[in-house]
């Protein structure tokens, strides 16, 4: 069963994705793919707690219905408003925005500038993914009398063909091997989305 964590690891970190953030910033392909590597994680574990209150989700939930492309992922990060991603940013990090992309640098080994710049670039298709996401999520509840058990997460296989991205693999093969294989270890709840898709579907009904 893939979370939504694994899928969006899967889907940013394919080659067109990384080559597509890397021509729009500047950045290595190899540094794109090692932050978005440790950045995602923890963007997720940020947004899981802002949706942990009903007004939190409300406001998520109100963002993810502004940005709904659902244009392949190389072609919305090329088109990507860079000030609008780094609001977005912003707004998930809170007070904690400095701390935590200076965090993503160290772990990364790279430019905190570098970090920020990356993450305004794929953040309003971070939206459009997880807006997916959690569509795709309110229409299999419809689909099923008793809805989805997200306790051990939302079974979201069929996402890739949502994103409209190209078949994982290619350089996204590599993250156990950059990361000492932490990407293939099993998050909890709080941190794989489940928790935040939860918290957005329950919105949705």
């Amino acid at each position: 069963m893939n979370n939504l964590l694994q899928v969006l690891l899967n889907s940013f970190t394919q080659q067109s994705a990384v080559d597509a953030a890397s021509k729009k910033t500047g950045v290595k392909g190899i540094n794109v793919l090692t932050i978005l590597s440790y950045a995602l994680p923890l963007i997720i574990k940020f947004m899981t707690k802002n949706a942990s209150s009903q007004s939190g989700a409300q406001s998520l939930l109100g963002a993810l219905t502004q940005h709904t492309n659902r244009s392949a992922m190389p072609e919305q990060i090329a088109a990507a408003d860079v000030d609008d991603g780094a609001a977005i940013m912003r707004h998930i990090f809170g007070s904690s925005e400095e701390s935590a992309v200076n965090e993503i640098a160290t772990k990364a080994n790279v430019p905190a500038a570098d970090v920020a710049s990356v993450l305004a670039s794929i953040a309003p298709t971070l939206l459009s993914s997880i807006s997916a996401a959690a569509t795709a999520g309110s229409q299999a509840q419809a689909n099923q009398k008793k809805g989805v058990d997200l306790s051990d997460g939302l079974d979201v296989s069929d996402l890739a063909a949502i994103f409209q991205s190209s078949k994982s693999g290619g350089i996204g093969g590599i993250l156990g091997t950059l990361l000492g294989g932490t990407t293939q270890q099993s998050a909890s709840a709080a941190d794989d989305g489940s928790a935040l898709l939860s918290s957005l579907l329950s919105l949705m009904k």
